[in-house]
């Protein structure tokens, strides 16, 4: 139980820890990455200016047309002048330049080949995708001397793409190419892909576009860096949660380590307890019923006597509870499991709470549900003693709670899931019912839903589920309640299956 407490502390500090990483190394990611997007674009920008002061700007000598004589002065941008120097001035920071003509024609570019992207007249940047189709031009060179030399030996093959026939035929011309070298033209396309980081200025003049000036930065100068943050990231967060999950696992010992020994202290006062007030509660059960079989008893006497036993005896069943709490908490009690055929072990509890029954006028049955599956083999491996005392608890309370003419059903089946066979067994009454504000308390120790549900004058110590439930879970299984106020209620309790000749201890 403290294990899996642990645990879970150590998996809930883990599991904060990365939340809190992975928003944080989210945040520092955005915004390194935009911090270096920012200062490319200012790189660009700054290159625009200053390429846009440099520009040489001349008037026409000549309007065009008449439309230009009356709008005044055209100008025009001396590519020549205006980017004689610019190549060299950009190029140790890997900066292309193009300039456009007012149509969009490609006028002057630092780069080898043009990109073959539209403009867009932008300032704040955009990242763009090119593909770059490179051809590669070249000469094969071929010697031709080691085939002439082949052929001369009596092996004839294609000399320069067109010799063939028999070796007496063609000796003069094998002479001739012994000492020739063939060569041909070859051609090697290929495709580049690459990201480019681009500013696009228009120039203008009042309203007179000049031109376009387009500035390209690679954008690897953002991505090589940002790989290498997050792979840095990556392992520094991996090697965080590993600490963090170890100094989890520590703290949380430490945290759990008072809550154990208070525990420990507890269920050993508990032991204790229980088992030092076994002895003197059956002596005074002794003496009580000692005084009851005296014939000269006075009748108030006798009566005082009677309640007095039968608190004792219900002290004793409340110590005899708690005792055995106590000893599974622990741990210490040392199972001594068989194999138990369930169907006759219900047939043993059934009997002897059928008299019970009779008396309040209940209608109390068992149903054994067979299938061509369970071949009669409704087997577990566990302890009698402590299942019989499970299906004991589960009858008394029903038969407690049930109004006279009522019915309790126990019904036994074999249930197939996921290849893992388990038995079944269902208790139904048609009792007053559990509210369903008392359904998640139910097997908490000393607890009671209503002390006005108590149907009957014998009143329980609150102690019955709980130990139900215990018993369940020492035997691997599990055990469900559905109940409706005035309507009744049904206790599911599922064991795994045991694949055995059945046996009796």
């Amino acid at each position: 139980m403290f294990q899996t407490t642990r645990r879970r502390l150590a998996v809930w500090y883990t599991a904060v820890t990365a939340v809190l990483l992975l928003l944080f190394a989210t945040g520092f990611y955005f915004y390194v990455r935009n911090t270096l997007i920012d200062r490319i674009d200012d790189t660009l920008n700054h290159v625009v200016e200053i390429v846009e002061r440099s520009l040489v700007i001349e008037p026409l000598k000549t309007p065009l047309s008449s439309s230009d004589v009356l709008s005044g002065t055209k100008f025009q941008v001396n590519v020549q002048g205006s980017f004689r120097d610019g190549s060299d001035a950009v190029d140790d920071d890997h900066i292309d330049l193009e300039w456009f003509s007012p149509t969009g024609e490609l006028l002057w570019s630092t780069l080898s080949e043009p990109l073959n992207i539209p403009i867009h007249a932008n300032r704040s940047g955009e990242t763009v995708w090119v593909n770059h189709q490179l051809r590669f031009e070249g000469v094969e060179k071929r010697d031709l001397t080691a085939d002439a030399h082949l052929a001369q030996r009596g092996k004839v093959g294609d000399f320069d793409g067109g010799l063939k026939g028999g070796l007496e035929e063609h000796r003069d011309s094998i002479a001739q190419i012994a000492n020739r070298v063939s060569t041909k033209p070859i051609s090697i396309r290929t495709t580049q892909n690459y990201s480019l980081r681009q500013v696009t200025q228009r120039v203008e003049i009042g309203r007179q576009v000049l031109g376009y000036l387009r500035v390209s930065h690679p954008w690897f100068e953002v991505t090589k860096p940002i790989r290498q943050l997050i792979i840095d990231l990556i392992l520094g967060a991996s090697l965080t949660l590993i600490c963090v999950a170890a100094i989890g696992w520590l703290l949380s010992g430490l945290a759990m380590k008072p809550v154990r020994e208070s525990y420990g202290r507890l269920k050993q006062f508990t032991a204790d307890a229980s088992h030092e007030l076994r002895n003197p509660i059956a002596t005074i059960q002794t003496n009580v019923q000692v005084a009851l079989a005296e014939p000269d008893i006075e009748p108030q006497q006798y009566q005082q006597l009677q309640v007095i036993e039968r608190l004792t005896r219900r002290l004793g069943r409340l110590v005899d509870d708690l005792l055995f709490l106590a000893r599974q908490d622990s741990g210490i009690v040392q199972q001594q499991w068989i194999v138990v055929p369930l169907d006759a072990l219900l047939i043993e509890v059934i009997e002897e709470q059928l008299a019970i029954a009779k008396t309040q006028h209940l209608s109390l049955s068992l149903e054994i549900v067979d299938s061509p599956n369970t071949e009669g083999n409704f087997t577990v491996l566990g302890d009698w003693d402590q299942l019989a005392r499970l299906f004991t608890n589960l009858l008394s309370n029903s038969v407690q709670y049930t109004p006279s003419g009522g019915e309790i059903q126990v019904e036994l089946q074999l249930s197939v899931k996921m290849l893992n066979p388990s038995l079944q067994v269902k208790v139904t009454d048609t009792g007053i019912g559990i509210s369903p504000e008392a359904l998640p308390h139910i097997f908490d120790r000393f607890y009671r839903a209503d002390p006005a549900r108590t149907h009957r004058s014998a009143a329980g110590s609150g102690l019955g589920l709980a130990i139900a439930k215990a018993i369940v879970e020492n035997h691997r299984g599990h055990i469900h309640i559905d109940s409706q106020v005035d309507r009744g209620t049904a206790v599911i309790v599922t064991l795994p299956a045991h694949k055995s000749e059945t046996s009796r201890p």
